[in-house]
């Protein structure tokens, strides 16, 4: 497919400001509390970020930051949303715990399920409506706990692919596998056990694949629309992967957020009503 048969399908994005955003434990390989944030500097990058969603033709609502949670600012990680049903989230760190209460706040209006089982909304699962009937890929070996994907199929009554991580570096699926369209995805292979990485070749056999310099760039932590792919500045090889494939990459620079353990996806929750 060229560059100009990709359609870019318009989303709904929920985002959360950084105003409180530091790095004060350490909860992921890439958490390092002796460097300091610079938190306006965080601020002005995420602004960036929402901007050039908007500017794409996006929705973006934002979600009100609370005092003592710092790493609100990954709003992907406090829910997950399918056809207007939405998955909670449950954190495994006790310091992450009450964004849940947050973004369930923020799902009022939506037919919400409290979690019983340890998930991490986003960060561990990724939709893709047009593969194979609508499908979910969902991580486990870190965060969240594979008792979850079955808890998940349940509540939004798509069939779930559960994939085993087994890199810390790489602790969230989204930090090792990305959708590029309602079809297809990117993922980096050793980031995943043998057997899923036989799953994800027979499922997406046309996926562009990553390097390990591409994952540590968290250039796998992006957001795409179907044409326009958003990924950070670091991952300017990644860029050229996808552009290769027919997509057109977006660069924004989010190098205070990857002091906490994210990128891209992380600050990103697509709203799926």
């Amino acid at each position: 497919m060229s560059d100009t048969e990709r359609m870019p399908r318009v989303r709904t994005y929920l985002m959360c400001p950084p105003e409180h955003f530091t790095v004060e434990y350490a909860i992921n390989p890439w958490m390092d509390t002796t460097v300091p944030v610079d938190a306006a500097l965080a601020v002005k990058q995420w602004e960036l970020l929402r901007t050039t969603l908007i500017d794409l033709g996006h929705t973006v609502h934002l979600l009100d930051p609370v005092v003592g949670l710092p790493d609100m600012v990954y709003a992907a990680n406090g829910a997950f949303s399918v056809d207007g049903r939405v998955y909670g989230a449950r954190f495994r760190y006790p310091q992450r715990a009450a964004e849940a209460v947050a973004h369930r706040g923020f799902y009022r209006s939506w037919q919400f399920a409290d979690p019983e089982h340890v998930n991490e909304g986003e960060g561990d699962f990724a939709y893709l409506p047009g593969a194979h009937g609508g499908l979910i890929l969902a991580g486990y070996g870190f965060r969240t706990e594979p008792s979850a994907h079955a808890e998940a199929q349940e509540v939004l009554g798509r069939p779930v692919v559960s994939l085993r991580l087994v890199d810390p570096a790489f602790y969230h699926l989204d930090t090792a596998l990305a959708a590029l369209d309602d079809h297809n995805i990117t993922y980096y292979p050793e980031a995943f056990s043998p057997s899923a990485r036989r799953v994800l070749a027979q499922l997406f056999p046309d996926a562009v694949i990553a390097d390990r310099a591409d994952a540590e760039a968290f250039g796998l932590n992006l957001v795409s629309d179907g044409r326009h792919v958003i990924l950070n500045t670091e991952a300017l090889a990644m860029g050229e992967k996808v552009r290769a494939a027919g997509y057109t990459p977006v660069h924004v620079e989010l190098t205070e957020l990857k002091r906490g353990g994210g990128s891209v996806k992380c600050a990103v929750a697509e709203l799926r009503a």
